[in-house]
């Protein structure tokens, strides 16, 4: 654009106080406009705006969760391996040998439904690069899926292209989905959750912060040029609700260049390994104008940009647009000035364009106690003068109303006990059947097929494990798992025990891969924060996570909040997603869920206490569309004691196969086992059909099934016994059926018919599209 076009200066801010100015539209409120003006002493140039709008959107500032939020630094139990807290990029944990994993999931439901494909890529395209900009190598991604009716016209649109945008970003990147989740249900309709998680490895010292020290340091802008899209995507998209126009929102969503975030990644590691920064970000939502206040706010607080030097490939656009574009692969780096040819000497290798726009600037003592400065110039003329972290990290802080909705208790009071229940073996035999092919319990292949679970050789589980597990390096056999879990249908029923419930089956899923849990992240999906029902919702879950993850000493690393899950007035159910990170000394001794014909004649244990517990259960809401009551009740201790017992299974050889206890209980554990290793399984259950219905549909926390092999069982009752773990001795494993008796009866799965169920129900909606 030509720079003899009238500017915004903050001279002319300064004599034109009563200029209009389009904050409302920006998503800015009347008190907090009044906020931006008291801070400047004038009011803010359109750049300044620009700047603040975003800096301040609640998908940025966290302006209606930080109360909430606070309790996870409060609560956090003492860590060892806690390398790096929350208020990073991304949260980093020690996992011995030197070594160290950053992990962190975060959300792009809005954009993802507005438009599919790009919509997811560039989720998966941004958790990477704030995996990278902590100085790791990318490893693995996993992402967690949510959607409305899987029969539904509007799912039949929305999932296929998230799903083609994340295969699609991910394997041109070569990094293994190592798995995720999948699930359906009415609340999501016309807002589906695409959360994507990112796990890298790096040395200790090799972290890297967001920060700019160094006064004279120069401020490199690296990666893509700046384009119009994404201009606003913040503040449009992640933090409105949605209406009929969320079409008209399709400028908002970035477009992702995967091959190019490829060379983005060797590039920046190679800097790393030169040591050829001081502070790096990376850019993201919303953009330079997170970069900068960021980068400066955690240093000296003094920056001075010259925007007109940042490359672009529109060249009409202004520097407010500059300032709020989300165009993907880019990064900002602060580089000393005797080692910026080296820099962009290595960006030139990597055929990556880098341009010096600014450099950190020192300030006087009165400056840096306000905050410092940072400055930006558009063509010689000052456009912003601000101290960055009024925008960075004072924005405004909300304490929204919050109150137990009044349908609470009746939802609560709705128990399943009212349901009707099979009365014979035949109808247990076919309600076994309709929970294992209904969508969110049916097998995911139709997507995870998509997804190269495989590439760069160190994957050790993926999908359908029960946690996706990799090793840390080449010369190493230690390894990592990590499992994400959420239940909308528990947390609409008790956002406090629902929230703990994904927790302990996240936990629960990463102990039966044989590793330890350390750690936590998580993506926090809620409707509107100005329902005081929503931050009833949001307050309690919080409360819950807090409380079980100090109780279990596994410190929350980082994670991400997502408000305005909501169509007008209809908010989703409920859902945080909770991701946890493990250990494993030797990955050669992972557990595996399939049972193997191999392991003829190991002896079944269920382990943990059954009990009738079938609020929110996958058998209530599929055979009878039924969600009322309770959530099963949360035994923390439990679990840290399950934990223990499959991990010891797993490094003293003594189990062939273990599986949690979760979506469709005991009978669809024993299915999957059955049909992923190929090899069914005989068991007896105690009582006539109605206590053989609760065994099979339970969904009671802290349980797992474990084939044990033959010479090990006294061995493993031993463990069980030592760690106050109840163990019942079900059955065997082997045959070609799932074979289920009782008192009068019983009944008869060949493995081939439970196949076919668990596997034609997403191929039949989705490949006739």
């Amino acid at each position: 654009m030509s720079h003899t076009r009238a500017m915004d200066t903050v001279a002319n801010a300064e004599t034109t106080p009563d200029t209009p100015q389009p904050y409302a539209e920006l998503g800015m409120a009347d008190d907090e406009y009044a906020r931006v003006r008291e801070i400047l002493g004038r009011r803010p140039t359109a750049a300044e705006l620009a700047i603040y709008s975003v800096m301040w959107s609640e998908h940025c500032s966290y302006k209606s969760s930080r109360v909430h939020l606070k309790k996870f630094g409060e609560m956090a139990p003492e860590s060892d391996a806690l390398l790096v807290g929350m208020g990073e990029n991304a949260g980093v944990v020690d996992v011995g040998e030197g070594r160290a994993v950053t992990f962190k999931i975060e959300s792009h439901n809005h954009p993802s439904y507005v438009e599919p494909h790009q919509g997811a890529a560039t989720g998966v395209g941004g958790i990477v690069r704030d995996i990278l900009t902590m100085g790791a190598r990318p490893v693995a991604v996993m992402d967690a899926l949510r959607f409305g009716p899987a029969d539904a016209p509007d799912t039949r649109r929305v999932l296929p292209g998230v799903v083609s945008g994340i295969s699609f970003y991910g394997n041109c990147l070569g990094l293994p989905n190592i798995g995720g989740e999948l699930g359906f249900g009415p609340g999501y309709a016309a807002n589906p959750l695409v959360n994507a998680l990112c796990v890298g490895v790096m040395r200790h010292e090799d972290i890297k912060l967001a920060q700019a020290p160094g006064p004279g340091n120069k401020v490199v802008l690296f990666g893509a040029t700046t384009g119009p899209d994404g201009i606003g995507g913040a503040s449009v998209l992640a933090s409105a609700t949605f209406d009929d126009e969320s079409e008209a929102k399709r400028p908002s969503v970035q477009v992702g260049d995967p091959f190019l975030e490829k060379l983005l990644i060797e590039c920046s590691l190679e800097l790393f390994a030169e040591d050829l920064v001081v502070g790096i970000q990376d850019l993201g939502a919303a953009g330079v104008s997170c970069a900068t206040t960021e980068l400066a706010a955690g240093g000296t607080g003094g920056m001075r940009i010259e925007l007109d030097r940042v490359p672009l490939r529109d060249s009409t656009l202004k520097p407010e647009e500059i300032l709020m574009s989300e165009s993907q692969e880019r990064m900002m780096a602060v580089v000393e000035p005797a080692k910026l040819e080296a820099f962009l000497a290595a960006c030139g290798k990597w055929n990556i364009e880098a341009a010096v726009i600014g450099e950190v600037t020192d300030v006087s003592a009165d400056e840096a106690e306000r905050g410092g400065r940072l400055v930006m110039t558009w063509h010689g003329e000052t456009i912003v003068d601000l101290p960055p972290r009024t925008a960075a990290d004072e924005g405004p802080v909300y304490h929204r109303p919050y109150a137990r909705p009044a349908e609470q208790d009746a939802l609560q009071a709705d128990t399943p006990d009212r349901l009707d229940r099979p009365k014979d073996a035949e109808g247990v035999r076919e309600q076994v059947l309709s929970v294992l092919a209904a969508p969110g319990v049916c097998d995911p292949a139709w997507v995870t097929q998509q997804y190269d679970s495989y590439v760069m050789g160190n994957t050790v589980l993926g999908a359908p494990a029960d946690g996706g597990m990799v090793r840390i390096a080449d010369d190493s056999d230690r390894g990592i798992a990590l499992a994400t879990d959420g239940n909308g249908r528990f947390t609409r029923l008790d956002p406090y025990t629902g929230v703990r419930a994904a927790y302990a089956e996240a936990y629960r899923n990463v102990a039966a891969t044989g590793a330890r849990p350390i750690a936590v992240t998580n993506c926090l999906n809620y409707g509107s924060p100005e329902d005081p029902g929503v931050m009833w919702q949001f307050a309690e879950s919080t409360r819950g996570l807090a409380e079980a993850c100090r109780d279990m000493g596994t410190p929350v690393t980082g994670g991400n909040v997502s408000f305005y899950n909501q169509t007008g007035d209809r908010a989703i159910d409920p859902t945080p997603v909770i991701g946890v990170l493990g250990v494993i000394g030797d990955v050669h001794d992972r557990l595996t869920s399939a049972f193997r014909a191999a392991d003829d004649g190991a002896a079944l244990y269920l382990l943990g206490e059954t009990r009738d517990e079938l609020g929110g259960s996958a058998w209530a809401g599929t055979v009878h569309g039924h969600l009322g009551g309770l959530p099963p009740r949360v035994d923390l201790e439990a679990e840290r004691a399950l934990g223990e017992v499959l991990a010891s299974a797993a490094e003293y050889g003594v189990a062939a196969a273990a599986h949690d206890l979760s979506d469709g209980g005991l009978a669809v554990a024993l299915a999957e086992s059955s049909m992923r290793g190929g090899a069914g399984c005989s068991v007896r259950l105690e009582g006539g059909v109605q206590d053989a219905f609760t065994a099979l549909f339970s969904e009671s926390t802290a349980r797992a099934v474990v084939a044990v092999r033959p010479d090990a069982e006294d061995a493993f009752r031993e463990l069980c016994v030592r760690h106050g773990v109840p163990a019942s001795a079900i059955g065997t494993v082997g045959g070609g059926a799932l074979s289920v008796s009782f008192d009068g009866g019983g009944f008869e799965i060949p493995v081939e018919e439970l196949r076919t169920a668990h596997a034609s129900t997403l191929p039949e909606i989705f490949d006739a599209e």
